[in-house]
Order: C-alpha cells, then sequence, then structure tokens
C-alpha cells in the first residue's frame, strides 16, 4: 500500500500535530497581537476594539464552512490553509518595521484569521471523521493538551524571544520582526509534514448533495437543521455565556501584567510576561485539559459538569487579589496565574465536549464550525469595549466586575441537557 495514501493512521502521528497547528495562528491573532501592540505603543483601548475583531472570522464562519464540507476534502483544506498562515506571518514579520504597521499588520491577522478560521472547520470535521466517539472522547485531553503546546509555543517561547531581543538592544520592531520570521519557517515545516503524513480517511469526502437542489438552499437546508434542534434556546445560552467571565480577561490580562505599577499594573517585562502567562500558565491550561478529557470518559460529561463551571469561574478570584495586593514576588504571580489557567483548562474541556455533543449527525463538521462561531461572538463582543471599560474602572475595579460576569456561566449551565452516558467510555460486550 503506498502510505501517502493510508486510510488510517495512529492518532498519535497526527491529532498532537493538528491541534499544534489549529492553536498557532489563533494565539497569535487573539493573543500575541496583544502583547505586540502594547510594546509598540498602542493603547489599551485600542487594543481591545481592533484586535476583538479579529475574532469576527471565526464568528462567521460557518457561513462558508458548508463550502468545505461540499468541496473537496478536509485534508485538503487542512493543508492549503496551513500554507496560506506560514505566508501571512511571514508577511506580518516584514511589515511590523514599516511605519504604517498598525495598519499593515492588522490586515495580514486578518489574513491569518481568515485561513485559521478555516482551518479549525476542516481540522475540527476531520478530527471527528478519523476518531470514533470513545476516542473523541479520550483525545480531547490531547487535543487541549497540543493546543495548549502551540499556545506555549506563540504566546511563551515566541514572547520570550522577543523580551530577550528587546534586552540585548535590539529595538522593539525588529526583535518582534525576528521572531515572526522564525515563527513563519516553524509554520511552514507544519505544513510540510501534514502534506505527507495526514491520512485519508475514507469518510472524508464532499457531503452528498442533490443535484436537483441548488447550492444555496442546500447552504442554507444544512445550516437551518442547526437551530431546529429541540432545546436550541438553551443550546445559544450557553455556547454564548458559559464563557462570559473569560471573555472579560483575555484582552486585559496582558496590559495588566505589563503595565507600570503606576498605572495599576505588575510592571513585569516582556520575558517575564512570556515565562508566565505564556509558558507557566499554559502548561497549568494543560495539566487542567487533560485532567478534564480523562474524567469525561470515566463519567461522561453531566456528572462533571457543575464542578467543571465551578473550576473555570471561582479562580478568576486571583486576579481581584493580583490587582489589590500589586505583589512584586514573581513566585506568588506564577502561582496565582497557574491556579486560574489550570481550572479554566479543566472546565473548558465541558464547553469542547458540548460543542461535539451537539454537533453529531450528517452535517458535524458545519454543525461544529456553527457552535464555535457562536463561541466566537460570545468572546468578540463583550472583548471589544473591555479595554475602554478596564481604563474607566481602573484594573481593580475592572477585575471585581470580571467576578459579577461569572453569574451568567451558572445560570446557562443549569438549563441545558446533557445525555448522562455522552462521552463516556464505553465497555466493550
Amino acid at each position: 500500500m503506498n502510505t501517502q495514501k493510508s486510510t488510517s493512521r495512529n492518532p498519535w502521528l497526527w491529532v498532537p500535530s493538528l491541534y499544534v497547528a489549529e492553536g498557532i495562528p489563533y494565539i497569535m491573532v487573539m493573543t500575541v497581537s496583544v502583547v505586540l501592540y502594547k510594546r509598540l505603543g498602542i493603547s489599551n483601548t485600542d487594543i481591545a476594539l481592533y484586535t476583538s475583531w479579529l475574532y469576527l472570522p471565526w464568528v462567521i464562519k460557518p457561513l462558508w464552512s458548508p463550502f468545505v464540507d461540499l468541496f473537496r476534502t478536509k485534508r485538503y483544506w487542512i493543508v492549503l490553509m496551513q500554507l496560506l498562515i506560514a505566508l501571512s506571518l511571514a508577511c506580518i514579520a516584514f511589515t511590523i518595521p514599516a511605519s504604517r504597521f498598525f495598519q499593515y499588520t492588522l490586515a495580514f491577522f486578518w489574513l491569518m484569521a481568515f485561513g485559521s478560521a478555516t482551518h479549525d472547520t476542516a481540522a475540527d470535521g476531520f478530527y471527528m471523521l478519523g476518531l470514533s466517539e470513545h476516542q473523541q472522547a479520550a483525545f480531547v485531553g490531547v487535543r487541549t493538551t497540543f493546543y495548549r503546546i502551540a499556545t506555549i509555543a506563540a504566546k511563551g517561547g515566541l514572547v520570550v524571544l522577543a523580551g530577550l531581543l528587546e534586552a540585548s538592544g535590539h529595538p522593539v520592531p525588529a526583535a518582534w520582526s525576528t521572531a515572526l520570521f522564525l515563527a513563519a519557517a516553524l509554520f511552514a515545516g507544519l505544513w510540510l509534514y501534514h502534506s505527507l503524513l495526514l491520512p485519508y480517511p475514507p469518510a472524508d469526502h464532499p457531503a452528498p448533495r442533490d443535484p436537483s437542489v441548488s447550492l444555496t438552499n442546500e447552504f442554507l437546508h444544512i445550516f437551518s437543521l442547526f437551530f431546529r434542534r429541540k432545546e436550541i434556546v438553551a443550546i445559544l445560552a450557553f455556547l454564548f455565556f458559559y464563557r462570559f467571565a473569560e471573555t472579560q480577561i483575555v484582552k486585559i490580562l496582558a496590559p495588566f501584567l505589563l503595565d507600570p505599577t503606576s498605572k495599576g499594573g505588575l510592571g513585569l517585562t516582556t520575558s517575564e510576561v512570556g515565562i508566565i502567562y505564556g509558558t507557566v500558565g499554559v502548561i497549568s491550561l494543560m495539566l487542567g485539559g487533560l485532567l478534564g478529557g480523562y474524567v469525561i470518559s470515566r463519567k461522561g460529561l453531566k456528572f462533571w459538569i457543575w464542578i467543571m463551571v465551578c473550576a473555570v469561574h471561582l479562580p478568576d478570584l486571583v486576579y481581584v487579589y493580583l490587582s489589590q495586593a500589586m505583589p512584586g514576588n514573581l513566585l506568588l504571580i506564577n502561582l496565582c496565574i497557574a491556579l486560574e489557567q489550570f481550572g479554566y483548562g479543566f472546565g473548558f474541556t465541558a464547553y469542547t465536549m458540548f460543542m461535539i455533543m451537539v454537533s453529531e449527525g450528517e452535517y458535524r463538521t458545519v454543525h461544529y464550525a456553527i457552535s464555535t462561531g457562536i463561541m466566537a461572538l460570545g468572546m468578540m463582543l463583550p472583548a471589544m469595549a473591555s479595554g475602554w471599560l478596564q481604563e474607566q474602572l481602573g484594573y481593580q475595579n475592572y477585575f471585581i466586575w470580571v467576578m459579577a460576569a461569572t453569574i451568567p456561566g451558572f445560570i446557562v449551565t443549569g438549563v441545558v441537557k446533557i445525555d448522562p452516558d455522552f462521552g463516556k467510555k464505553r465497555e466493550m460486550r
């Protein structure tokens, strides 16, 4: 058999690397861009507003996700989008030193975001087509883990590298440009690896179409099936509000860590932020995600849902403490970030499995894309205003507001219905 046309491979050969490739561009667009623009002198209000607009491709990806289902294979779209992302990274690196860097880099971040959102649709569909339900539950922690490894590489390693280059005397634009050129080269390596080694699952083929039905009608039919399901109001509420408090933190945490104490921040260096937020924090996320996937595969999503919603929200109290006490002890700051990120990683596993649960069916790729699009909209809208709100309230009062924003997450968890057996490992008979 031609190994390049292998219909199946050990999931460990492609699930980890696929989710590294899924994680890197998302983290670059959503998080690393925040640190980059903060170091280049952009205000918190502008950073939160403009980088939150970059969520839009993930919000509207359900509008073009049917084309990923109806044309070519998921494998084809994965490989094509990885090439586009590698080129986008190189273009961002090239334009950072330009006089109008903000406009140019935002444009290429937009291009990367559209490529990444399309890649997510194809990769998540490929994951569901290539693995059984039990494997999906067992590997949800693995995929989350390697997604977090991508986060370490981007939010940790790349930021630390840029910080070291800054500390060694390189101008900030030159330091970040060099770091991003390296990221582009590494992502090109991922593109080559997947071009050669991704399997060709028999189920990975264009979705069946009725030739008598127009493409527009087919699209509307696939799209509408998601919204015609039972309990759709509760499902939408859960997708919108389970992470509502987290949306209030994601664009503000890096500025809080970087801002001087005179502005209410912790006054950390770029490299310290890369280590604390991008490495220690992400390792904690990773461990939480691994544990979350394991426990769901043992007793199911329904058993763990309330423990997980508490794990997501209650540790946000560490930011109230940090903003009030403003400790200078790096070990203490690391412990606080690690605690919050571990809880979030553990609890977010419930959200991932919930999206898989509500996406089951013939058009699971499109329906999963709709779920993630709703998730992105729920992230984008609050995050857009978070920079302005923080500058109005100050960091201390802002993190108190974040704790109030955890309440909707508990409410929506109480209204969704979950099959008690969903996600459990099925015993062989």
